[in-house]
């Protein structure tokens, strides 16, 4: 065997992720708003590009020579076209002739504007201002004020409160405070004890396994063997599962349900209250009932802007341009058409990808949540021939306002329950099922989680104890026993 130096040529393929690859992709994940932005970036960068704000003329009027979408005669839809989803039909139908342009009514005031510069009603101006909400100094300063009438409990209050940190915990032992205000340790601890139940609950507990006993206990979750658990953080810490299971007394699959209770509490209560104010949210699909029963979908047309290619423009300078003009105009009127062909394939991809949850899910929308049905990113991506990491893509971040209300497109995403006669149910759907029992609850029954496991069983619903009360409470019901107390009941054996 010749151990000698040769060349040898060989032929393989590769997938090469190029800029414009990885910016399609990144368009793809992008909300309406994001996207709003990464092309005000673009109008900066590229003189060739302009956006269309105005409303667009009639179809026969349309193609200024300085304004043109796409160098074919025949370019496709434009951003923020409308498809129409019809329940009996299998896909998207043609796109609708639609004016989507932004509009924006400036009045006759004066200067030009209804509100006189100011941004508001002239007879509501000062009703738009936005109050600054409360911090958490402020917000707990008003519930001490409201839970102690007495004077000598209210400054111990307040000497707790000034031993918050940021967290929402006590930064010195009960003692140490105890002893620096010369009280005893006892009328401490009874105001502490009191504060511990305040907004948000968990707040001013000594330290972590407190802070999560005093928000299952306001639960009515701490049992013995969750007790146990909080009680023995390190090991959760260390993983230590098996020394976990012997001290709570359950199996695998209780600890890990007990586990995931502890991750939805709030470790720091008091780390979030001081955040900016909340966000609302905006729609990057709009969906209305059409005629004979469809549905109409749409791009939001107020968050996504017309991108127009200055052609006219580009042909005027390039033809008296230098070498090194005209390359730099050659390799703009390329951006500005990879531009365009991104932005419609982003539009076109997600409004396939709404109308297909629309389609499954038409349940949902004409009779309610009761009616919603398991769905996964797989099914969507196999019923349009797409890859799923595309779909995933497309219904992150995205909201799209429906007439039920406004939704995260992942908010349609289920998973299924088995039912006993083999169909399928939505979580979501049973999550609604099991608010509905509870809300009609007789006036002298209060239903356990055993016995709402038996009803949803006896209408095909094959769930467990344990899994009726994961989700309520998820949906923070409180359980049987305290509900007994608020109505004075008793519960059901």
């Amino acid at each position: 065997m010749s151990l000698g130096p040769r060349l040898d040529l060989r032929q393989t393929q590769s997938l090469v992720m190029t800029p414009q690859l990885r910016q399609a992709i990144q368009l793809l994940q992008f909300t309406n708003t994001e996207v709003n932005q990464f092309i005000e970036d673009e109008l900066l960068k590229n003189p060739l590009i302009e956006r269309d704000d105005a409303e667009l003329p009639a179809p026969q009027a349309a193609g200024l020579p300085d304004n043109a979408n796409a160098p074919d005669p025949a370019p496709p839809a434009p951003l923020g076209d409308a498809r129409t989803i019809d329940a009996d039909a299998t896909g998207v139908q043609a796109p609708l002739d639609t004016d989507f342009s932004n509009v924006y009514d400036a009045g006759t005031g004066s200067d030009g504007s209804r509100d006189g510069g100011m941004g508001f009603e002239d007879d509501d101006w000062i009703g738009q201002i936005a109050d600054r909400p409360p911090d958490l100094r402020e917000h707990l300063e008003q519930q001490i004020r409201l839970a102690f009438p007495d004077l000598a409990q209210r400054r111990i209050a307040s000497a707790l409160l000034m031993a918050l940190d940021p967290s929402g915990r006590l930064v010195d032992p009960p003692e140490a405070i105890a002893t620096a205000l010369g009280v005893a340790l006892e009328a401490l601890e009874a105001v502490r004890q009191t504060m511990l139940r305040f907004d948000p609950t968990g707040i001013f507990a000594r330290d972590l396994a407190e802070c999560l006993a005093v928000q299952l206990a306001e639960r009515n979750r701490l049992d013995p063997a969750m007790a146990a658990l909080v009680a023995n953080l390190e090991l959760l810490a260390k993983r230590d599962h098996r020394s976990l299971m012997e001290l709570c007394g359950v199996d695998a699959e209780d600890l890990r349900d007990m586990i995931a209770e502890l991750k939805r509490l709030n470790p720091k209560p008091g780390a979030g209250f001081d955040a900016g104010p909340i966000t609302p949210l905006i729609p990057d699909v709009l969906m209305r009932p059409g005629p004979d029963g469809d549905y109409m979908l749409e791009l939001n047309p107020e968050t996504m802007p017309r991108v127009l290619i200055r052609r006219g423009f580009h042909a005027r300078m390039a033809a008296k341009a230098s070498r090194e003009t005209r390359q730099f105009l050659s390799d703009r009127i390329q951006s500005a058409n990879w531009l365009i062909r991104a932005l419609e394939s982003r539009a076109d991809t997600i409004l396939r990808v709404a109308g297909e949850i629309v389609q499954h899910q038409e349940g949902f929308f004409r009779l309610g949540i009761g009616f919603l049905k398991p769905l996964t990113l797989r099914e969507v991506a196999a019923a349009l021939e797409i890859h799923e990491s595309t779909v995933s893509r497309v219904t992150s971040n995205k909201v799209i306002a429906t007439p039920r209300g406004i939704f995260e497109m992942k908010f349609f995403f289920t998973t299924a329950l088995s039912g006993a006669n083999g169909e399928s149910h939505s979580a979501e759907a049973v999550r609604h099922r099991i608010a509905a029992l509870i809300e009609a609850e007789p006036a002298n029954v209060v239903l356990s989680d055993d016995a709402l496991a038996k009803l949803l069983q006896k209408e095909g619903i094959d769930i467990a104890r344990r899994t009726v009360a994961k989700y309520r409470e998820a949906m923070r019901i409180p359980g049987s026993a305290q509900r007994k107390r608020d109505k004075g009941l008793s519960a059901e054996p």
